[in-house]
C-alpha cells in the first residue's frame, strides 16, 4: 500500500483506509526477505522508487529492506511506532518475575468470575501471538478490579467478599500493575499525538513532558531514542516540520476489514486477496467506470483461473467432485495483482505519486501496504507520493 508522505501537512489528522491506495496484491505459500523484496522490486519498476519503507516489527519485512538496498533500490525505513512500543515493553517486562505470575493469576481469575454474577467483571481476551500489542488492557482492567476493593473488612457474603475470593494473586501483582499501567499511558499518549500529527519537532516536544512521568527509566531511554532516531529519517526526508508519517495502523486495519467481509466459511486468501484493493482508498471516476464495465460472466472468468479454497469446498463437498481433484489442483497459480506498465511510468528514479495537487487530476490516490514513502525527482509533470 501507499501513503502520501506529506498526508499529515495536507490532511491533519491519522492515516486511515480512504487514504492509503492498493498498489498491489500478492499471496504465497510463504513469505521471506527475498520473496517480500521481488514483489516491491517489480512494484518500484511500475511505481518508482519509494522514499521510504514504513514497515512493523517483522524480520521478513527488514529483510527485503536490506535486499533492495544491495540492489541499488534501497530506501529509508520507518519502524511504526505500536510495533516499535510493544517491543519496547515485551524487553523490559516480559521476563520481569511477577510478570508471568500476573498473566497466570488472570486466567484463573477468569475462570473464577466466569458464570457468576460478576461475570461482568472477567478480563478481556489478549491474544498469546503480539500479546503486547494490546496487553496493557488486561494490566488497565486489573487495576481498575483492585480498585472496586478498597481497604477494610467486608460483610460475609456480600458481593465485596466474594470478588475478593476471585481475586487470586492480583493483590500481590500490585506494584506490577501500577508501573506497567503509568508506562503504558505514557506510550499511548505519545502514540496518538504522533499517530494524528505525525513525527515532527512540534510533536516531539509535545511528547518529552509525558516520557518524563513514565516510571522506567530504562523505557523513557529507549523510546526518546527512538524517536529521536525516526526524526533524523523525517529529517532526510524533509518532512522534519511537517509530521512524518510513522503508523501502519491503516495496513493492519485493511487486512482486519478483508478477513471479515466475503471469506466465506473458510479464512480463504485468494478470496481476501481480491477484495483488498476495493476496501481502501477513494476510486476514481476511470475505476469506477471500469467495474461497472465488467459483466459477471467475465468476473467469473477472471475469478476462476486461480485456486480457492472457498471454490474447492463447493465443488468437493456440494458438486461431488472427485476428492483427487484437490490434488490436481494445487499447480494454479496464486493470486497476484500487479500494476501493468500501460499508463505507469518507468522512471528509474524516484516518483512523485502525491495528493497536494488539489486533486486537478481527480480525486486522491489510495494507498498501498508495505510501507514507504515517496519523493519527485523526475519531470515536473510527475505526482509525489509515499509508499507504505
Amino acid at each position: 500500500m501507499a501513503i502520501d508522505a506529506h498526508h499529515h501537512q495536507l490532511l491533519g489528522a491519522a492515516s486511515a483506509l480512504e487514504h492509503v491506495h492498493c498498489i498491489g496484491v500478492s499471496v504465497g505459500e510463504s513469505w521471506t526477505g527475498e520473496a517480500i523484496a521481488d514483489v516491491l522490486d517489480r512494484l518500484i519498476a511500475q511505481m518508482g522508487r519509494p522514499a521510504a519503507y514504513l514497515k512493523d516489527g517483522g524480520s521478513e519485512v527488514h529483510k527485503a529492506a536490506d535486499v533492495l538496498e544491495a540492489r541499488g533500490l534501497g530506501s529509508p525505513c520507518i519502524d511504526d511506532i505500536s510495533h516499535a512500543a510493544a517491543g519496547m515493553l515485551k524487553h523490559y517486562d516480559q521476563h520481569h518475575p511477577a510478570f508471568e505470575r500476573f498473566v497466570s493469576a488472570c486466567g484463573r481469575v477468569s475462570g473464577k468470575l466466569k458464570h457468576t454474577v460478576l461475570a461482568c467483571l472477567a478480563p478481556p481476551t489478549v491474544r498469546t501471538k503480539a500479546r503486547f500489542m494490546h496487553v496493557h488492557r488486561l494490566f488497565t482492567w486489573a487495576a481498575r478490579l483492585l480498585h472496586l476493593s478498597p481497604p477494610g473488612g467486608a460483610k460475609t457474603g456480600s458481593l465485596l467478599a466474594r470478588l475478593r475470593s476471585c481475586m487470586d494473586e492480583l493483590p500481590a501483582c500490585k506494584d506490577l500493575i501500577k508501573r506497567f499501567c503509568a508506562d503504558a499511558q505514557g506510550l499511548r499518549a505519545c502514540q496518538q499525538i504522533v499517530k494524528t500529527k505525525g513525527l515532527c519537532h512540534d510533536t516531539l516536544t509535545q511528547c518529552q513532558p509525558l516520557i518524563s512521568e513514565m516510571p522506567s527509566a530504562p523505557l523513557r531511554l529507549e523510546f526518546a531514542a527512538y524517536l529521536a532516531y525516526q526524526l533524523e529519517t523525517a529529517k532526510t526526508l524533509g518532512l522534519d516540520h511537517v509530521g512524518l508519517p510513522i503508523s501502519s495502523d491503516a495496513i493492519e486495519s485493511l487486512f482486519g476489514v478483508a478477513k471479515r467481509h466475503g471469506v466465506g466459511q473458510t479464512q480463504d486468501a485468494a478470496r481476501i486477496a481480491l477484495r483488498l484493493p476495493a476496501l481502501c482508498g477513494t476510486p476514481t471516476r476511470e475505476e469506477v467506470a471500469q467495474v461497472l464495465g465488467i459483466s459477471v460472466s467475465r468476473q467469473h472468468e477472471i475469478t476462476g483461473q486461480v485456486t480457492s479454497l472457498t471454490k474447492q469446498r463447493r465443488e468437493v463437498l456440494g458438486h461431488r467432485k472427485e476428492l483427487e481433484s484437490l490434488g490436481r489442483s494445487q499447480g494454479e497459480p496464486h493470486v497476484e495483482l500487479i500494476p501493468s506498465p500501460k499508463n505507469q511510468s518507468n522512471h528509474a528514479a524516484i516518483v512523485n505519486l502525491s495528493m497536494s495537487c488539489g486533486y486537478q487530476y481527480g480525486p486522491p490516490l489510495v494507498r498501498q501496504q508495505a510501507p514507504c514513502v515517496m519523493e519527485n525527482v523526475g519531470p515536473p509533470d510527475m505526482r509525489e507520493a509515499a509508499l507504505t
